[in-house]
């Protein structure tokens, strides 16, 4: 009885570490998420479909209090074209005041549809260790749609936030969520409370 107990003893001492081992390469691969907050600029919604912007406002300031209040960054993208505007600084370039971001939000300009071209923001989300990317903003066909494929050219992980983008026609959006990788509100609240835990 005591060999059949010692044995045992043996047996589970390796096998333990084994399992383990085997239940960590398993294991979810830890998301480290942010969100991207794209061109609401003051120069653009006017160009924008009205129901689009309308309800993509009020769900992209939803999605940065998510990310707030989870402890995740939120990153602000400008655009300005080199030869033709807005200039930094001016009223045409800012954000409107209703949408939520801050000016301790970290702020990258850029002068090419897509955000990582020859701006520091791939630099700026692997510093803060990201490898997940959420976009929300304007757009969707245009810029949004740019950087969704440079995020991914970069093997980042990326979602566009459902509701939460604008362009100038609403089913042009509605067309960008049918071919690009997408999450709704729900979904996302869960992820990144999740997120937040690990």
């Amino acid at each position: 009885m005591s060999r059949r107990i010692a044995s045992l003893a043996i047996l589970v001492l390796f096998a333990v570490p084994a399992v383990a081992a085997t239940v960590a390469e398993k294991a979810p691969h830890r998301m480290k998420p942010a969100l991207v907050v794209m061109d609401v600029q003051n120069a653009y919604l006017p160009y924008m479909d009205e129901k689009d912007t309308r309800i993509g406002l009020e769900q992209i300031n939803y999605v940065i209090a998510l990310f707030r209040d989870n402890g995740l960054p939120v990153v602000r993208v400008y655009h300005t074209d080199l030869a033709e505007g807005p200039p930094p600084g001016s009223e045409p370039f800012a954000f409107p005041k209703s949408v939520a971001v801050l000016d301790s939000d970290p702020m990258v300009v850029k002068n090419y549809p897509n955000a990582f071209k020859k701006t520091e923001l791939d630099t700026l989300l692997r510093e803060k260790g990201v490898d997940t990317v959420f976009l929300v903003g304007l757009s969707a066909v245009g810029c949004v749609l740019s950087t969704y494929h440079g995020a991914d050219d970069l093997d980042y992980r990326v979602f566009m936030v459902k509701h939460a983008l604008i362009s100038h026609d609403a089913a042009l959006t509605k067309s960008v969520y049918d071919i690009c990788s997408t999450i709704s509100n729900g979904p996302l609240k869960l992820l990144l409370e999740t997120a937040r835990a690990q």
